[in-house]
């Protein structure tokens, strides 16, 4: 049969717009249809977006620490409007961007929204096109509990588009949105709570990570209150919220913004028109080659819910398109060892095994780690401290996982992931010479294990 598309992609996020751009370099045809921002998630409301927000946020720091340096710096005023106007303009800059990339790939884009009609066709703006592969990149969306009162409450998608800063904000949940976001808004100048059911946020991190960064974001004055879950929000007459936790206490908040979790964007989509089936979870269930329950439909990206980061998205779009249309080329994607970054304030780094995990899967461990005030900190007032931690496996020297909190520590640790990758062992991080003075030699100095 003759199709009008070899692949026709539903979403142009990260995944989607790798997986086109290079099926279509590799010689197939190709078409894209996105119903909202091409660059999805990341660029318009996720990662980009929200690192801008928080160098904004590092600002306070750095004038507060220059008095040690002996700067005096003026009256400082922060403008919410501005940052949010300058970000609008760099994300409409990388729309573009994007658009070039797929278009002078000689992909075609549709902009609308696309149904799966068969396992063959789908459906825009009132055309159906044929395609001989459907590929469903259509990534999550953020979800609100439905709790009374939850209209009042706002998730990460909004609170990038806040007309002005609240003055009082309460963020709910554990993860690394809630976190980022509480960082952010406490650093501009905010009232802010972080709010969290759990014992410590950042499950899946490692446990020392998690304990550092709860001690130095109280440090900085940030209110975190665990084991707590919100019961109601009201509307109060002024405009502010009241909201009331399930053991009886209240608060009082501008904002609440809600980052407890992601759901696959599957509104719509036609799927009960296809064999696609879906995991307990809801996301798309898809086998080691990406391939649905459907044998012409393929999913990869936030949509199948393995690991919802930017670069794994791309990895699985570039695995799919050299699959399909370039096959000596296929390399399956290694899901161990991806780096990872928390952009709260201070950063986490990590890669490779938290030490929970590597007792847990039988390996013998020692650790090795550091605690310190950064140099940067020695003529200024500020306390904050660096962690460092090495989990290493006692039987073969093995480095098995990396952690840091501390300033550039993404930065730090997408150096460290290539030897991890390639296998380093505790004797070749030690037979590396520092480079000094920085905060990244204390990788490769450490030489006494803890207790």
């Amino acid at each position: 049969m003759l199709y009008d598309f070899d692949l026709y992609v539903i979403g142009a996020g990260s995944g989607g717009v790798r997986a086109a751009r290079f099926s279509a370099g590799f010689g197939a045809k190709v078409a894209v249809a996105e119903s909202r921002y091409l660059g999805g998630t990341c660029v318009n409301v996720g990662c980009v977006p929200k690192k801008l927000l928080v160098y904004g946020a590092h600002f306070a720091e750095d004038f507060g620490q220059s008095q040690g340096f002996g700067w005096t710096p003026g009256e400082a005023k922060f403008d919410w409007a501005t940052l949010i106007a300058n970000k609008d303009r760099e994300i409409n800059r990388l729309n573009g961007i994007y658009r070039d990339l797929l278009v002078n790939s000689g992909v075609t884009l549709h902009e609308g929204h696309a149904k799966i009609v068969d396992p063959h066709t789908v459906e825009v703006n009132g055309e159906r096109y044929t395609a001989k592969n459907i590929l469903i990149t259509t990534g999550g969306w953020p979800q609100i509990p439905e709790i009374p009162g939850h209209e009042h409450a706002i998730s990460s998608n909004q609170a990038f588009f806040l007309k002005e800063l609240p003055k009082r904000v309460l963020v709910v949940g554990g993860g690394y949105i809630a976190v980022e976001f509480a960082g952010i808004f406490q650093g501009l100048g905010a009232e802010t709570t972080l709010l969290y059911r759990g014992d410590l946020f950042l499950r899946g991190f490692d446990g020392a990570v998690r304990k550092h960064l709860r001690d130095e974001l109280t440090k900085r004055g940030l209110n975190l209150q665990f084991n707590a879950n919100i019961e109601r929000i009201d509307k109060q007459s002024d405009g502010s919220l009241k909201v009331t936790l399930k053991d009886g206490r209240e608060f009082e908040a501008d904002c609440v913004l809600y980052a407890t979790g992601r759901r696959p964007m599957l509104d719509n989509l036609g799927l009960e028109n296809t064999g696609v089936t879906l995991d307990r979870k809801g996301f798309v269930e898809v086998d080691e080659m990406y391939q649905t329950a459907e044998p012409s439909i393929l999913a990869l990206g936030d949509v199948i819910g393995r690991v919802q980061l930017t670069p794994v998205a791309l990895a699985e779009g570039m695995a799919v398109a050299r699959r399909l249309f370039k096959p000596e080329q296929y390399r399956p994607v290694d899901y161990k060892m991806i780096p990872t970054a928390v952009f709260s304030l201070p950063n986490i780094g990590t890669v490779g095994l938290t030490e929970e995990e590597a007792r847990e899967v039988g390996h013998e461990v020692v650790i090795y780690e550091s605690r310190f005030r950064p140099m940067k900190l020695t003529l200024t007032e500020c306390q904050e401290r660096t962690l460092m931690k090495l989990v290493v496996d006692a039987k073969t020297d093995k480095v098995l996982g990396c952690h840091m909190v501390g300033p550039d520590a993404g930065e730090i640790v997408q150096g460290l992931a290539i030897a991890l990758k390639a296998g380093a062992t505790k004797r070749v991080f030690d037979e590396t010479i520092a480079v000094h003075p920085t905060s990244a030699e204390e990788f490769v100095t450490m030489r006494t294990p803890v207790a």
